[in-house]
């Protein structure tokens, strides 16, 4: 499972305008109603319950909210790059500003766990974060991920 079979264009926010945390999960729940088929409602408040139990800000400024939903078919990616970064519990204190948003169906254990892990080597990589930060297009930020988060990516 490569980065192209969770994230799309369209799933890409390349200018994110979010004050904090809660706002950040509520805008992109908006935009991952239509592309996951789920109610955005159901969307936020899965991530919101997964933050309850501790935040997904993984440091470097990044955080990768992630959840389970009934009836989804198969495991969505959305990114977002923050225009300004913001507040979100992060385990190094340091602000976010680029958001990597998991969503799986509910019996989807092991696939769920490898995006995890896929997204989690992406954006561990600085010359990847650096490449995301520095794109300014849904379809550049889309470009960047797939390539960088290929397996034999440099």
């Amino acid at each position: 499972m490569g980065l192209e079979d969770l994230l799309s264009a369209e799933s890409v926010i390349p200018n994110l305008k979010a004050r904090c945390k809660r706002e950040a999960i509520e805008m992109i729940a908006e935009r991952a109603a239509p592309i996951v088929g789920a109610p955005a409602d159901v969307i936020r408040e899965t991530l919101l319950a997964r933050e309850q139990l501790g935040s997904t800000g993984v440091g470097k400024g990044v955080a990768i909210p992630h959840g389970k939903l009934e009836g989804l078919s198969r495991v969505f990616g959305l990114l977002a790059r923050l225009e300004t970064p913001i507040d979100f519990d992060a385990v190094d204190d340091q602000p976010v500003d680029l958001i990597f948003v998991l969503l799986a169906p509910a019996n989807a254990t092991a696939a769920h766990l490898k995006a995890l892990a896929r997204v989690s080597r992406l954006m561990r990589d600085e010359e990847a974060r650096a490449a995301l930060r520095g794109a300014d297009t849904a379809e550049a930020l889309f470009a960047i991920a797939v390539d960088a988060g290929r397996p034999h990516a440099a």
